[in-house]
């Protein structure tokens, strides 16, 4: 197992607390998790993200999140900001990601995805994340069945 499993690993059990308290995907939280930080709890951006999903300081105060470098603060938080969007937009999941990238205010603004290359990158990323989570998961339920 690499050094990256074992990382991505340890996050697996806020991961599925997160995903089973507000009902989103626990491949769609690691997803995120990876295309935002790639595992690092530690990151922040240019804009002043934090954490593991990246959170800026105001969906951080919107979700009560204290420190956004504490793991179980940071996804819980962002698994609540995923779930909040996913209502917001019917459950589309392109505009839930866009959003979560570029804000609600551009998606709306645009009528859609932003055009912006970093945000049309961004969700292209999450998904490409998302098939290949959802498809490990299949492998292992195959193996298991077998």
């Amino acid at each position: 197992m690499s050094i990256g499993s074992l990382v991505n690993a340890s996050y697996d059990d806020l991961i599925l607390t997160a995903s089973g308290r507000y009902n989103v995907d626990a491949h769609l939280i690691r997803a995120v998790i990876k295309a935002e930080s790639d595992f690092n709890s530690h990151a922040r951006s240019q804009k002043g993200a934090m954490g593991l999903m990246q959170l800026m300081p105001e969906t951080a105060r919107l979700h009560n999140v204290i420190d956004a470098y504490d793991p179980t603060e940071n996804v819980d938080g962002g698994a609540r900001h995923l779930r909040m969007l996913l209502d917001r937009y019917q459950g589309d999941l392109e505009l839930s990601l866009a959003a979560y990238n570029a804000g609600s205010g551009a998606v709306e603004k645009h009528g859609g995805i932003p055009p912006f290359v970093e945000t049309r990158d961004y969700v292209r990323r999450v998904l490409r994340f998302y098939d290949s989570y959802r498809g490990i998961g299949l492998q292992e339920i195959r193996q298991v069945r077998q």
